[in-house]
């Protein structure tokens, strides 16, 4: 009996020793001292992202008269407050390489009114470029660098359609002039549409990187390492970030770039109308189910493809929260089977998928009846 004891015992007291020292070695392993090496997988992961990246991105120095980068946003335009009006001045924005070739994609408004361009690579060699094409419809710029010594490093182009609100968004450019930073945040909002003079731009990114003057035409990435959009615009009280970023997707950058690069140039289907996003007030005023959803045309341009295939705006007003708001036109809920819920989903669709001389379909809801008519687009008129 005495003998099980000790022999109990002894087992006991080995155990102990042995989960000592399991229990000390994992400490040692688990909690390392201040100062010892520390694995962040998600730091590692923008690191290697920012070493695989930033060499495809660019800075650019543009020579521009004073009075067209007044109000530009964010285009980096360190001057004095007196200019006169043709007085060159220098500013700043971004771009990326896109191809082997040596185009690089950027914003119109950084190099529309340039008188020389110069671009700067992540190596810190700068060469000319001349403009190959823009488009102020979708604020794209494809510009060329046409030297030997240049070493040309394209991006990777993703795919902005399967997006999601909350997925990481990586800005590289050069805020304030300071070329190849980096900032993270995420996409905050989707399918947003960004006033470009009379037109808009659409399926917009909203994201909450931060994006400054000189970001301007800068790729915007997700955590993979794509090109998702081109940082275009900001909105901020202060001209600085104010974590309300815009950038136009890349299913739009791919599809202007393309064109710009063939043909110097692109046009943009137009239909010729204005409109509204129905809401539950306009519905209720209009005696609609609470759910039904479509454009509801406003106005009709003369002479339009809309107006030459029947489309007719409204008719008269009528007051929504002390508001006057155009009712009794079209609602359109359908262009070519694909469903428009807002003005966002119309203006997207005829961007991206339609060309000018196409013919779509559309289905109108009209005094509770429902019509299909069939629309041929033209071309934008020049703004």
């Amino acid at each position: 009996m005495s003998r099980f004891m000790r022999s109990g015992t002894l087992v006991l007291i080995i155990a102990v020793f042995a989960i000592g020292i399991g229990l000390g070695s994992w400490l040692n392993t688990a909690q390392p001292a201040q100062g010892d090496d520390v694995t962040d997988p998600q730091s590692d992961l923008l690191a290697r992202m920012y070493e695989t990246t930033a060499p495809s991105t660019v800075s650019i120095t543009v020579e521009v008269p004073a009075d067209s980068a007044e109000d530009l946003l964010p285009f980096e335009t360190p001057t004095p407050n007196e200019l006169q009006p043709n007085q060159l001045i220098t500013a700043y924005g971004s771009g990326f390489v896109y191809d082997p070739q040596g185009h690089i994609v950027t914003n119109a408004h950084v190099v529309e009114n340039a008188k020389s361009i110069l671009v700067t690579f992540y190596d810190g060699l700068t060469f000319p470029a001349t403009i190959v094409g823009l488009s102020q419809d979708a604020d794209l710029a494809v510009i060329k660098v046409d030297d030997a010594r240049a070493v040309f490093k394209p991006v990777t182009m993703g795919d902005s359609e399967i997006l999601k609100v909350g997925e990481r968004a990586i800005a590289i450019g050069s805020p304030f002039g300071l070329d190849g930073s980096m900032t993270e945040g995420i996409i905050s909002a989707l399918n947003r549409s960004l006033p470009q003079s009379q037109f808009r731009i659409p399926y917009i990114i909203q994201t909450d990187a931060a994006i400054n003057p000189g970001n301007s035409g800068g790729p915007l990435f997700n955590y993979k390492g794509e090109v998702i959009g081109v940082n275009t615009a900001i909105r901020s009280q202060i001209r600085q970030s104010a974590g309300i970023g815009f950038a136009v997707p890349s299913s739009i950058v791919k599809l202007v770039a393309g064109e710009l690069i063939e043909n110097g140039k692109i046009e943009i289907s137009y239909l010729g109308i204005t409109g509204s996003s129905l809401t539950s007030d306009l519905n209720e005023l209009l005696g609609l189910d609470i759910n039904f959803r479509g454009v509801l045309v406003s106005s009709v341009v003369r002479g339009g493809p809309a107006a030459q295939a029947g489309i007719q705006g409204s008719t008269r007003q009528e007051e929504i929260n002390g508001q006057a708001v155009p009712v009794g036109g079209d609602i359109i809920t359908k262009v070519d089977e694909h469903e428009i819920r807002v003005f966002e989903d119309l203006l997207g669709y005829l961007f991206t998928k339609t060309k000018p001389g196409d013919s779509v379909t559309l289905t109108v809801f009209r005094d509770g009846e429902t019509l299909e008519i069939k629309v041929t687009l033209s071309p934008r008129p020049v703004q």
